[in-house]
């Protein structure tokens, strides 16, 4: 592998350890295509993924935000599911019930199409919330006003939006700079020196420790650990309260404050550089490991990847990148049936199908979601086989 040029993105270290490398994977893995030609043609780019062996932290050298384009026929809904949604739920009577998130005056940092920040405004009748999003589509107010959006990036210049309670889930593993989203942040809370931060990011730790080779893509150029999210805080100004693990511990769940005083930084990166050269050293074979056992499912009857999102995406384009083993991908999110994959072009289909398909065998890529569609499976008559 190349060294990377460009120095770590939160501790500006040049002390580099590449460890993955995949060219031409897609771009976007949550775009609802209508043609099996233009999944093909989808536009690619590379991974170039490095470790810092000082602060931990894990990104893509090859990165260009150039090549996204988050448009009408992005969807990354996850809400479709009763086990995600059981996630969101359990996040707002954490916020509610045991941090005291009521009266309060939330601000979300791209909040999409807002469903969280619902959420917490309704969870408590003196909420109210103003989400920021530049692709935000639906009512500018709601709730009676307690509830609005802009359509726009928060800032600086938002500072004039007092925020007892900032929450943003999900988007600084899209940033590549995270230490200028953290600063654009702490900026804007200038006039709002109570509030308290709140913060959700897929859990680089877990992954790598569980070596799954699924969940590196790139929409996420900045993957974190409990530790070097802890030290990207603490280098923006935050003092850091506590960061945890959520959702079967895939995610990360950090909460911190605007202190008197600047804090202490201090560097963490231990296990992540060992944890990544691990990984480096098992990717290939992980991959192999994966073909011959496709091959082998396959004598068994035709063979679906459960989930047509970034993870489905990914996996498809490493294990059947010429769509000859795996029939389909079977996806609840309405938009995305009848679409096909991203640089594969596997068609993705509604669970119902999966009978008149012969599809035998379901591959799950994440065993969170197992229960709910083992039940769904059972309601619609379906048996196959549930493998992960």
């Amino acid at each position: 592998m190349m060294p990377p040029t460009t120095p770590c993105p939160v501790c500006q270290s040049t002390d580099l350890l590449p460890f993955l490398q995949r060219s031409a994977v897609p771009v976007h893995q949550n775009l609802a295509i209508r043609s099996e030609q233009a999944a093909a043609a989808t536009v690619v780019g590379d991974l170039a993924l490095c470790c810092c062996q000082a602060c931990g932290f894990v990104f893509n050298a090859a990165f260009d935000l150039a090549k996204l384009d988050y448009g009408e026929n992005y969807d990354n809904t996850q809400a479709l599911s009763p086990a995600f949604e059981a996630h969101l739920q359990g996040l707002v009577r954490q916020l509610v019930d045991e941090r005291g998130v009521r009266d309060c005056r939330i601000v979300e940092v791209g909040c999409g199409k807002g469903l969280f920040l619902r959420k917490l405004v309704e969870a408590h009748s003196g909420n109210t919330g103003v989400g920021f999003d530049p692709s935000y589509q639906g009512p500018d107010a709601d709730l009676a006003g307690r509830l609005r959006f802009e359509r726009q990036y928060y800032g600086p210049e938002a500072a004039e939006v007092a925020a007892d309670v900032v929450v943003c889930r999900h988007v600084i593993e899209h940033v590549p700079e995270p230490m200028a989203l953290l600063h654009s942040v702490r900026q804007a809370l200038a006039a709002s020196p109570r509030a308290r931060v709140f913060f959700e990011t897929p859990c680089v730790e877990w992954i790598l420790r569980n070596q799954v080779v699924w969940d590196f893509f790139y929409e996420h150029c900045s993957y974190f650990s409990a530790a070097s999210l802890t030290t990207a805080f603490e280098l923006a100004g935050f003092a850091v309260e506590q960061v945890g693990h959520v959702f079967g511990g895939q995610y990360l769940w950090l909460e911190a404050r605007l202190p008197e005083q600047a804090p202490p930084v201090s560097l963490r990166p231990d296990p992540l550089p060992a944890l990544a050269a691990a990984f480096a050293a098992a990717e290939q074979g992980l991959r192999e490991t994966w073909q011959r056992r496709l091959a082998d499912l396959q004598r068994g009857g035709k063979v679906a990847l459960w989930g047509a999102g970034a993870k489905g995406v990914t996996l498809a384009n490493l294990i059947d990148p010429d769509h000859s083993r795996i029939d389909c991908l079977v996806d609840i999110n309405p938009v995305k049936q009848g679409g096909f994959l991203p640089g594969t072009g596997h068609p993705i289909v509604a669970p119902a199908e999966l009978a008149d398909r012969g599809v035998a065998v379901a591959i799950l890529l994440n065993p969170n979601y197992r229960d709910e569609i083992a039940a769904l499976l059972a309601t619609l008559h379906i048996q196959l086989d549930l493998v992960g």
